[in-house]
């Protein structure tokens, strides 16, 4: 009996001071590690969504963007996954599926097994885009002359094994063409090298390639509808005859790392939610050409699991 009085109270006194310990978190700032280049479309993102968390209802402290890129996003993810805290202070942006490809064909020190998912703010499809001054003006005017020309037409992307080169992946083999692949740090990287005339084309993100369309010509969006709010004009690969689907569709959230207590993690992923749902930054996200897609904590722990079963499969037929 008494033994069992003794387990009662020190559960009680768990529970009570799990309770006061998320009553009082946040205490400071959070940090939010973003395995990309500053002005890339997941840097871009993550400072409008979490631009109002310093208000009451949401954090109640401010969240500092700390930027880790290299790799495809390797760099960063690797750090937080074996370096970050896990007392809630250190958070990061999931790229989807982006660290879920990688953990399936590198060795790294992430997967969906020692991360937990938060919330999940957004989906950006992938496109294919050429300079405003290119030669091509359709997909089949790129297939053509990589035809003529195997191997020579230079395609960015940020990095290996990210939705940019899923999509890559899938364009070559659906147009039946050799193309070249030219990794970068990220997206906006990426970008400024279509711009700038380095490579003669690029797979990017819909929303950075949509704040930049007047000095880029949109030939194809890599999703299974065309994205009416953003690009009403730009076909689907599908539509033009191209075998080419979603998999490659960018999902942006916030995760910590396991063995973040349950209260933390409780906690978060009921504030930040609502966070996402704020009406600024639901404004700021559109003038931005950002779609948002806001996920709960269960929803985006069902699709990191569908994601990694689908990415085994496909990209063992890539």
């Amino acid at each position: 009996m008494r033994k069992s009085i003794a387990i009662l109270a020190t559960m009680a006194a768990l529970a009570l001071a799990g309770a006061a310990f998320a009553g009082s978190y946040p205490e400071r700032p959070v940090s939010l590690t973003v395995a990309y280049s500053p002005g890339g479309a997941t840097d871009f993102q993550a400072r409008i969504v979490t631009m109002v968390a310093a208000k009451k209802e949401y954090l109640g402290q401010p969240v500092v963007i700390i930027n880790k890129p290299g790799a495809g996003g390797k760099i960063g993810w690797n750090y937080f996954a074996s370096r970050a805290s896990t007392d809630g202070y250190e958070l990061a942006a999931y790229n989807v599926p982006h660290f879920i490809a990688q953990s399936i064909k590198f060795k790294t020190k992430y997967n969906i097994n020692n991360l937990e998912p938060i919330a999940n703010w957004g989906a950006d499809p992938a496109v294919l885009v050429v300079n405003k001054n290119s030669p091509f003006n359709s997909v089949d005017d790129l297939v053509k002359y990589a035809k003529a020309n195997p191997g020579k037409v230079t395609v960015s992307g940020a990095g290996l094994y990210v939705g940019h080169h899923i999509a890559f992946l899938q364009i070559q083999k659906a147009t039946g063409v050799k193309l070249k692949y030219v990794p970068h740090k990220g997206g906006a990287p990426a970008l400024k090298s279509v711009l700038g005339g380095q490579v003669m084309a690029g797979v990017n993100n819909l929303s950075d390639s949509y704040r930049s369309r007047a000095n880029l010509k949109i030939l194809a969006i890599a999703d299974l509808q065309r994205d009416k709010q953003f690009l009403p004009d730009v076909p689907t690969f599908k539509e033009l005859g191209y075998d080419v689907d979603d998999s490659s569709v960018n999902f942006r959230g916030i995760m910590v790392r396991k063995g973040t207590p349950k209260e933390i993690i409780d906690f978060l992923s009921a504030r930040v939610v609502e966070m996402f749902k704020n009406k600024r930054v639901a404004k700021q996200m559109k003038i931005g050409g950002s779609p948002l897609r806001i996920m709960t904590r269960d929803e985006v722990i069902k699709m990191w699991k569908a994601r990694q079963a689908f990415l085994q499969k496909l990209l063992a037929d890539l």
